[in-house]
């Protein structure tokens, strides 16, 4: 199984799990079982069918948007991250 890993904002929708083992041969299909688990997770990582353009999602070191997206291959012990783009601020 693969392992996602949760920021701390969205840990409040996973029982506090810092990291997640979900099974699938795609991103995409991780990512469906994790908010298979944890269905209040998918509103926010979301929009519909798509996933959130504030969401970024890493396999390992790499921005699976410059692989092949949610088609992105992984492999058992593969880890994936979950990056919520963070704005704001002024001056």
């Amino acid at each position: 199984m693969a392992t996602v890993k949760i920021p701390s904002p969205l840990r409040a929708y996973t029982s506090n799990q810092a990291t997640v083992e979900v099974s699938g041969s795609t991103v995409g299909a991780a990512l469906d079982n994790l908010t298979g688990q944890y269905p209040e997770l998918r509103n926010h990582l979301y929009d519909g069918d798509e996933l959130r353009n504030f969401v970024n999602v890493f396999l390992d070191d790499e921005d699976v948007r410059f692989l092949d997206g949610m088609e992105t291959e992984i492999d058992e012990g593969d880890s994936l991250r979950i990056i919520p783009s963070i704005a704001g601020g002024g001056r």
